[in-house]
């Protein structure tokens, strides 16, 4: 009898492991995902974040069969919320490139590429190189040679310190070699105010701060900041190619899982993620509001962020830039 108990007790302990190891296996393969509401953590309603993490919520529900809601939080404290949370797919995180370079500026309780994995880089948005109407320069090459003729005389106007149109222009000023006094306001559309009134005279905005404005003739705009010409605005040519080569800022909205989220999970998220982005109706509404379509794999967003924290990370060491 003792013989057959241990018997039954040893095959029963044996499967144990295989039983575990199922479980492990399912929830690493993503299987049985989702089973409960998913939630998208964002900024302030009416941001560009906020738009973004809108169009994809209701459009990711349907095929993923649960409900997907957006958690607006102040900005600040965005990431830190979702670094923290459980690695299971069922908490995100839609942000700016602030995500990955707020680390260059001041000490946050997260690493960019340690404690977020990127589904997608969602959007991408080209910035306006802008001056006043005054300004004698009517092309990127002009007003670097106005600059230079005039040290420490011109000056740009931006929102608060470390932020994207200060960052964009410190990487211009670092590559044309100019001297360009800083003008921070409490955001960037301070800011375009300011340059529209002539007390900065330049500004490096993104196209939806400054579009009317062109239009209008308030200011003149030189060119935009993508690496290659932009269907928003037809014509106008990039700073790279109108006398500042290899000058690119752009501004990216992504959607992001807590660190160590499974693969079979984030490829799901990103699959249905990239496919509602590139639906036509999508695109077109993006557009409307001044974002491009990114899509791709969370291999090809890690490759982009890689490359702009080197790039902009050597710029806020070089200048100095502490963020308020």
């Amino acid at each position: 009898m003792t013989s057959f108990r241990a018997t039954v007790s040893n095959c029963l302990w044996s499967l144990v492991p295989a039983a575990l190891i199922c479980l492990f296996s399912s929830v690493a393969s993503g299987q049985n995902y989702p089973t409960k509401p998913i939630r998208i953590v964002t900024s302030e309603t009416a941001a560009s974040n906020d738009f973004v993490a809108r169009v994809i919520a209701p459009a990711i529900a349907e095929p993923l069969g649960q409900s997907v809601v957006v958690d607006n939080r102040a900005s600040a404290v965005t990431a830190g919320i979702v670094s923290k949370s459980a690695p299971d797919g069922y908490t995100l995180l839609v942000t700016t490139g602030v995500v990955w370079l707020l680390p260059f500026l001041q000490t946050t309780s997260y690493d960019p590429l340690r404690d977020f994995v990127p589904i997608t880089l969602a959007t991408s948005s080209p910035n306006i190189v802008v001056v006043h109407p005054a300004v004698a320069a009517n092309s990127v090459k002009e007003l670097i040679g106005l600059a230079k003729a005039r040290p420490g005389q011109l000056n740009y106007g931006s929102g608060t310190t470390g932020s994207a149109s200060h960052l964009a222009a410190e990487l211009f000023k670092a590559m044309a070699g100019i001297n360009i006094v800083h003008i921070p306001y409490k955001s960037a559309g301070p800011a375009v105010i300011a340059l529209i009134g002539g007390q900065v005279q330049m500004m490096i905005a993104t196209s939806s701060s400054v579009a009317t404005h062109i239009k209008s003739g308030k200011l003149k705009a030189l060119a935009v900041t993508s690496a290659q010409p932009s269907a928003m605005f037809p014509g106008m040519p990039t700073a790279s190619a109108s006398g500042l080569p290899g000058y690119e800022a752009a501004s990216f909205v992504g959607v992001f899982v807590p660190g160590k989220t499974p693969t079979a999970i984030v490829t799901r998220l990103n699959q249905e993620i990239v496919r509602v982005l590139n639906r036509p109706e999508v695109k077109e509404r993006l557009f409307g509001v001044g974002m491009d379509v990114v899509g791709g794999t969370s291999a090809q967003s890690i490759a982009t962020i890689k490359t702009d924290m080197a790039r902009m990370g050597k710029v806020i060491k070089d200048a100095g830039i502490h963020a308020n």
